[in-house]
């Protein structure tokens, strides 16, 4: 009873450090580079974002050193998002990015949710084209995954499509559309204002909701089958989730 409680202190405390990261660390980040570095150094932003995101991705592996396997199957989610985003790059807004991330959360805990989220958008970026918005999209991606970890740890969110899918829509809609869309002011007016920031929302609902809907219907398709064989891999090589 006892060990357990301490691992429950000890859960809460990463969380709690993570969270400050996320929450605190990264936005803190990504406005330093709009204001002090005239948002020209976004790769800069970008890799200290991700090593913010390693900080507690090690820590919760605490007295042991993370093994190849753990980091194996981290690496290969980013690849298979990386490759979903480009497979669709004809299509704008019709992407599996928030449907992979939301799952590699559920299955392998908020901390692996974020940086599935934060790498993937970083590496595929690569592929379409760093700039001023690379970080935004790595946070924004970064905390969707992170959110669905908390929520379905919480029993908030189940691993069913109903359930994903309910929290993909919206997550997409409220944290991407509406983060994206408040950075799309803040890199290209030099002044803000609240008609210009609603200007912005509206104009940006179509795409909001063709990327929601798209990330809906990926999660019916790609939820049930991947989170068996994730699901399989953690508990056949003993991965701890982040």
């Amino acid at each position: 009873m006892q060990s357990e409680l301490n691992e429950s202190n000890r859960i809460s405390k990463r969380l709690v450090l993570t969270a400050a990261i996320i929450l605190i660390a990264v936005p803190l980040t990504i406005a330093f580079g709009i204001f002090f570095l005239d948002d020209k150094k976004y790769y800069i932003i970008s890799l200290l974002i991700i090593i913010y995101t390693m900080i507690p991705f090690f820590i919760s592996f605490e007295k042991r050193r993370p093994q190849a396997r753990e980091l194996l199957v981290i690496a290969i989610l980013c690849a298979i998002t990386v490759a979903g985003r480009a497979a669709f790059v004809m299509l704008p807004q019709v992407k599996p990015v928030a449907a992979i991330v939301i799952i590699s959360g559920v299955c392998f805990g908020p901390t692996s949710g974020f940086l599935v989220g934060a790498v993937s958008a970083f590496v595929s970026n690569i592929f379409f084209g760093q700039g001023p918005s690379t970080p935004w999209q790595m946070f924004c991606f970064g905390l969707i995954g992170f959110l669905a970890g908390i929520l379905f740890r919480k029993g908030i969110i189940q691993k069913s499509r109903f359930s994903l899918c309910i929290f993909g829509g919206i997550s997409v809609i409220v944290i991407y559309g509406g983060i994206i869309n408040l950075s799309a002011l803040l890199m290209f007016s030099a002044k803000f204002s609240w008609k210009a920031l609603m200007t912005i929302y509206a104009a940006g609902i179509p795409f909001d909701l063709v990327h929601a809907a798209s990330t809906m219907f990926f999660l019916v398709v790609l939820s049930n089958p991947m989170i068996v064989i994730l699901d399989r891999i953690k508990k056949k090589y003993g991965l701890i989730e982040t």
